[in-house]
């Protein structure tokens, strides 16, 4: 079993899976209410940055905020996933740091773009709620082939990314991915539908796990490994949308 999220993979539930835990083992419905204990932890985080802002008018108020909840996130989240007995911690924490970061990028580009965070949001859950019911229902399974397709490009775009950073930090920027031109929207669209289908390699991992009898502490990493695709696909959207509005 492959995935491309690099918080859930096979080999972290094998590890586990075999040991005796006091805590109980992991079940699908306690990693969907801590799922949900780390959305309204992002929630809560997120609404205080978007109010800062709007408070405001001032990309200056919130910048700090975004800057140290990413840079907060990356961190705990790199900790979370090299010590995931933490996870009950940690994960709690990564959700509050990420809500910084995406409340303060959310309300800049609802300032420059209106509707278009309510757009992002809906387009995110519906995606996820899409995905859920397609995985559920058998319409779409994740075989080896599917998981290797996107954990290949998945890589890919980490990989394409990570030169852009690398150039940005010698003042060039890599041509047509960052621009509202087709070639832009289109690399845009190609991230938006990767991001999503890693919601059905989690899926399959969360429900590999449950079955295998993981340790109860592993709902808490679980959840932060959905966390971590949700909000990468919620910013791709938002990346997307306001290519699209700025055509306008």
């Amino acid at each position: 079993m492959r995935t491309a999220n690099p918080a859930l993979n096979e080999k972290i539930f094998r590890d586990y899976a075999n040991r005796s835990q006091q805590g109980g083992s992991m079940t699908i419905q306690g990693a969907v209410n801590k799922t949900a204990i780390l959305l309204f932890c992002l929630m809560l985080t997120a609404t205080w940055t978007w109010s800062l802002f709007f408070n405001s008018w001032n990309p200056a108020t919130v910048t700090p905020w975004v800057f140290g909840g990413a840079i907060g996130g990356f961190i705990v989240a790199m900790i979370t996933v090299f010590k995931k007995e933490w996870a009950p911690v940690t994960a709690p924490v990564y959700a509050l740091l990420e809500g910084l970061f995406i409340g303060g990028i959310s309300a800049i580009f609802e300032a420059k773009y209106p509707g278009i965070v309510i757009q992002a949001v809906g387009l995110t859950f519906g995606t996820l709620g899409g995905l859920l019911l397609a995985y559920k229902s058998g319409m779409i399974k994740a075989t080896e082939n599917f998981k290797m397709g996107v954990v290949a490009a998945t890589g890919g775009i980490a990989l394409v990314y990570v030169i852009s950073i690398i150039m940005g930090m010698f003042g060039m920027n890599m041509p047509f991915i960052h621009e509202s031109g087709t070639f832009g929207i289109l690399f845009s669209l190609f991230v938006v539908v990767i991001a999503a289908l890693n919601l059905v390699l989690d899926f399959d991992f969360i429900e590999q796990g449950a079955q295998r009898g993981a340790p109860a502490f592993m709902e808490w990493y679980a959840a932060f490994g959905l966390m971590v695709t949700l909000v990468w696909l919620y910013v791709e959207i938002l990346r997307l949308l306001s290519k699209l509005n700025s055509r306008r």
